[in-house]
């Protein structure tokens, strides 16, 4: 067995000084890259097989390890590769689970979209984040700008009783008063916004946040399709 590890390694040898030393782009009609790649694998093959060899663990045993640890890469590559499909089956469980939550879907060529279902009330509903926070939005195309319940917005970080209601704004309820703040991020799913101007209605005006025209208009589309309503980022 010395004998073998003695020739290949001589092989090895003579075939990395051809390599280093023989400077004619052509190794065995191979080009010298992959002639390189081809004598680098050679080597390691030949490292590993001594270490298994030399170990004395049977044959049989050795077998079934490597069979295993291909089975394992097989399914990393296979996660890796399938890793869009898999995030939408995940974001359709969670929206059969609780109502409201953003389909997300991410198309190979990175674009996303986000599905929302209609509720039991006609109305769809997204549950998104505002600062890391969650957020249950009604969506309103009648809003120009996302208007956040004080409730919600203290939620999110922003100090309610620092803020200055000075905006007029009309409501299913009449005309009230809100103030102006700037969230860092909104999120809807996949589909992330940063530094959204949005407002926060008086304490007790609001029963749910509105996700309104000031998101809808900085995505490239957004329609209605049955009971689905799709965002297009």
């Amino acid at each position: 067995m010395d004998r073998v590890w003695w020739f290949v390694a001589a092989v090895m040898a003579a075939g990395l000084v051809f390599l280093v030393f023989g400077g004619s782009g052509q190794a065995l009609n191979m080009a010298d890259q992959d002639f390189g790649r081809l004598l680098y694998l050679g080597i390691f093959g030949a490292v590993v097989a001594s270490g298994i060899l030399g170990s004395g663990i049977p044959i049989g045993t050795v077998g079934r390890s490597l069979a295993m640890w291909l089975v394992i890469i097989v399914a990393f590559i296979a996660v890796y590769q399938f890793r869009y499909e898999l995030q939408d089956i995940g974001s359709r469980l969670t929206a059969g689970l609780i109502p409201g939550s953003p389909i997300s879907m991410t198309a190979s060529d990175g674009s996303r979209t986000v599905l929302l279902d209609k509720q039991g009330d006609g109305h769809f509903q997204a549950r998104a984040e505002v600062d890391g926070r969650s957020v249950r939005f009604l969506v309103d195309t009648g809003a120009t700008t996302t208007v956040l319940t004080s409730a919600d917005a203290a939620s999110a970080g922003f100090d309610i009783g620092a803020l200055s209601f000075d905006i007029p704004i009309s409501t299913a309820n009449g005309m009230t008063r809100a103030a102006r703040v700037t969230a860092d991020e909104i999120r809807v799913g996949n589909i992330v916004r940063q530094r959204q101007v949005v407002l926060v209605a008086q304490p007790g005006v609001l029963d749910t946040s509105l996700l309104g025209m000031s998101f809808l208009n900085s995505l490239s589309g957004y329609d209605v399709r049955g009971d689905r309503m799709v965002l297009i980022d």
